[in-house]
């Protein structure tokens, strides 16, 4: 078995898929570079991150299969399931090997794989686009601080951007450690280090907006006008919109 260790991009992906056919090595594993089981094995071969190699996978893959599948790809990869490298690795030989399309073939695991894995990351894409509540500092910059199950910050970007077209604003992973910015013209990823506590009241009131905690109460209210007592269903309430999640919402505060 050889090892291929890249750095936990998709471009970095994607390269480590182009080098496995261009040095044809039998049996190979990818890990990202700094995973445990990467230690195990002391001849590992680097990858290095290629833009052109990775490009060149990239046209061979829309070539061979639909834009539907190209994203369930994609997905999978911002999955961060364990192992998932190697699954997607086999998806791709099994794509590139067949002459007839075989992406709908569920029978096969590695695409049956992708299919629920994607769609498990949608659900969290289409969770985090409900669930963002934004807060305002004093520079009128609108942020939000989240804790996904997946890195879906890659995919909420359009949803975002037409929506909150006409303010600048800013949306923190707090588990992967980075955000994605818009500037009123482009959206772009930045590294912030925040306190352990994003939460912490004391530390975030020099920058709050001095009307910040008057449009808190204001959303809070406006969330129990419409929470009819008589209609409340905990266990669905719970099923849309888990309590791992509430930490974050506005309206949950208080």
């Amino acid at each position: 078995m050889k090892m291929f260790v890249y750095d936990g991009s998709w471009m970095g992906l994607l390269t480590a898929f182009f080098e496995v056919y261009e040095y044809k090595f039998s049996e190979p594993f990818i890990s990202v570079e700094n995973n445990s089981s990467a230690s195990l094995f002391s001849e590992a071969h680097k990858v290095h991150t290629n833009e052109e190699k990775a490009e060149r996978v990239l046209i061979k893959l829309k070539q061979k299969v639909s834009l539907k599948s190209y994203r369930e790809l994609y997905k999978t990869f911002l999955s961060e399931e364990k192992g998932r490298e190697n699954i997607m690795l086999n998806y791709v030989k099994y794509i590139l090997k067949n002459k007839i399309s075989v992406e709908n073939n569920y029978a096969q695991t590695d695409v049956l794989y992708l299919h629920q894995t994607s769609r498990k990351v949608d659900r969290e894409k289409h969770r985090m686009e409900a669930f963002v509540r934004f807060q305002c500092t004093k520079d009128e910059l609108y942020y939000s601080i989240i804790q996904p199950d997946y890195n879906v910050l890659p995919l909420i970007i359009p949803h975002f951007k037409n929506r909150y077209a006409d303010q600048k604003w800013l949306i923190y992973d707090a588990m992967r450690k980075y955000g994605i910015y818009y500037d009123l013209k482009v959206v772009s990823e930045v590294q912030i280090d925040f306190s352990a506590d994003q939460n912490n009241k004391t530390e975030l009131k020099n920058v709050y907006d001095e009307n910040e905690s008057l449009y808190q109460v204001l959303w809070q209210q406006y969330f129990k006008s419409i929470n009819i007592a008589a209609r409340k269903n905990t266990k669905l309430h719970i099923q849309h919109m888990p309590k791992r999640y509430w930490k974050y919402l506005v309206e949950k505060q208080g």
